[in-house]
């Protein structure tokens, strides 16, 4: 993805830096812009999930912050575990089944360790002639009470919580959040 921008309208002007988002930092353009100098930070798509340690997503936080300009913001979209669907005694919550391209068959399930905050993210798909894929996808997930607090932790302060992009409010029953904090 990273090679593909260069080749986009624009893409000569766009800054890459690769490296592990607990830590990286963005050495600039130059000079002109660097770590201080952002106004907005953001992950979405779950990405935050894809760290799967408390600490690891405290360090996410704190490097997010490190890039801002006081004011600036951190924007999170996630999804809020779907705990509450699970019966007594049961770890797994199907999520999709049903057909998929060129008439193959798809199945997908997420698995919770409750104890842990750990899941997988399961996904099998059966072609036509009985053949399969099957891939599991490890996660962390953090419920925004728990980001708050690593907010807290790297400097922030929540300033808007939706449950999407729509702006629609945050409730008990949403199945994904998108919030976003203000460095102070």
């Amino acid at each position: 993805m990273a090679a593909r921008i260069a080749g986009k309208p624009g893409g000569a002007d766009v800054g890459v830096t690769i490296g592990d988002m607990t830590s990286t930092r963005f050495d600039g353009f130059g000079g002109a812009v660097g770590p201080g100098d952002f106004a907005l930070a953001y992950l979405v798509f779950n990405t935050i999930s894809n760290v799967t340690t408390q600490d690891g997503q405290v360090d996410v936080f704190v490097n997010a912050a490190a890039h801002l300009r006081p004011g600036g913001l951190f924007l999170i979209e996630v999804g809020v575990p779907g705990l509450r669907r699970l019966p007594p005694g049961q770890d797994t919550v199907p999520f999709t089944v049903a057909p998929g391209p060129g008439d193959t068959g798809y199945v997908g399930f997420d698995r919770y360790d409750v104890a842990t905050q750990l899941f997988t993210s399961n996904h099998v798909t059966v072609r036509p002639d009985g053949t399969g894929r099957f891939r599991s996808v490890p996660f962390r997930y953090a419920w925004p009470a728990e980001m708050d607090l690593m907010a807290r932790i790297a400097g922030l302060r929540l300033r808007h919580r939706w449950a999407g992009w729509d702006r629609s409010p945050f409730t008990a029953d949403s199945e994904n959040h998108v919030s976003v904090w203000e460095k102070v």
